[in-house]
């Protein structure tokens, strides 16, 4: 593999135009095993996300401590070729508190390698179609973590690699050490976090020092051919759903007219504001009803149909507030 440095030809393919995120489905957020009805309505949600052009599967080992994976699995043993028809990505790297052992982050290169042959198990398939390291690790090796990914990547356990919650200057010094590509960045997007994209513009203005993301490091991403998955797109419901601010409601007002008038859903104008950035962001939409996953069709099978004033429109609405 090598570097693509045509960086906006490389992100952003139909078949990753869309995410759906698995976090949701597993049961609840302890060890208690999961049932029937888990595995239902895991299928419920697959059979929804294939329903709207969907093939992209984001995971995470710590996800339900570990039972979104395996809910997962017991989908792919049974839907026959499912798994043929579909990528898989899932991370690594976030060791959840544990008795008297705090939460903490861990890329040592045998906690990967373990992390990945247990998500292997859960899933049930021999290979991961990508690989996140989920958080920064202070403590991690950068050489530690290239021999880990590299040995992953040889023994065909792992096709491609990528990280989340991570900045330029990280994701560079974890690339010097590697040869093949980090492929993908996944960060909080939304048209309500929106640090990401204010960085770029509030430069040289006295409200910069309120924005605490790493400036360059959409930049970065765009150079260098790295996709960036959003994760929180649709902003929690805020939109949607209940508003707690005046700005909130006056943009979901917004949101709504725009989708009326493109006979589609707000779930697809909030997708679209992302996808409309030429980054090229691959948002991630992680319900687990299948109705809202279906809301999202449009964002699959439509190109993004948002002039360059009501992209702005939503922009400075959702700020409450004129840009500088």
């Amino acid at each position: 593999m090598t570097t693509n440095t045509n960086a906006d030809t490389a992100q952003g393919s139909d078949r990753e135009r869309l995410l759906y995120g698995c976090m949701g489905l597993g049961g609840g957020w302890d060890t208690t095993p999961y049932g029937a009805a888990d595995i239902a309505e895991a299928e419920a949600a697959v059979e929804a996300a294939l329903d709207s052009g969907i093939t992209v599967f984001d995971h995470a080992d710590i996800y339900r401590h570990g039972k979104s994976e395996a809910v997962f699995g017991e989908v792919l043993a049974r839907a026959h070729g499912l798994r043929e028809r579909i990528m898989l990505q899932t991370k690594c790297g976030i060791r959840q508190a544990d008795g008297d052992l705090p939460g903490m982050y861990d890329l040592r290169g045998a906690a990967i390698r373990r992390r990945v042959e247990e998500s292997l198990e859960r899933l049930r398939t021999d290979t991961v179609d990508v690989l996140l390291l989920h958080r920064p690790d202070p403590l991690a090796d950068p050489q530690d973590v290239a021999d880990a990914l590299t040995a992953l990547h040889r023994q065909r356990l792992v096709r491609r690699f990528g990280v989340s919650n991570m900045s330029a200057a990280q994701i560079s010094l974890l690339q010097a050490h590697l040869e093949f590509p980090l492929v993908a960045n996944q960060l909080e997007m939304s048209l309500h976090r929106r640090d990401w994209l204010e960085t770029g513009v509030l430069v040289n203005t006295p409200e910069s020092a309120s924005v605490g993301f790493p400036s360059g490091t959409v930049e970065h991403c765009r150079t260098n051919g790295i996709s960036l998955q959003a994760w929180g797109s649709l902003a929690r419901g805020r939109f949607t759903g209940l508003q707690e601010t005046p700005a909130e409601a006056a943009t979901a007002r917004y949101v709504a007219s725009l989708a009326e008038a493109k006979a589609t859903t707000p779930e697809t104008i909030l997708l679209w504001w992302l996808q409309r950035h030429p980054a090229r962001i691959a948002p991630v939409v992680g319900s687990s009803r299948p109705e809202r996953i279906r809301a999202c069709a449009d964002a699959v099978r439509r190109e993004p149909d948002l002039t360059h004033e009501e992209w702005y429109g939503l922009w400075v609405t959702a700020r409450g507030a004129a840009l500088p």
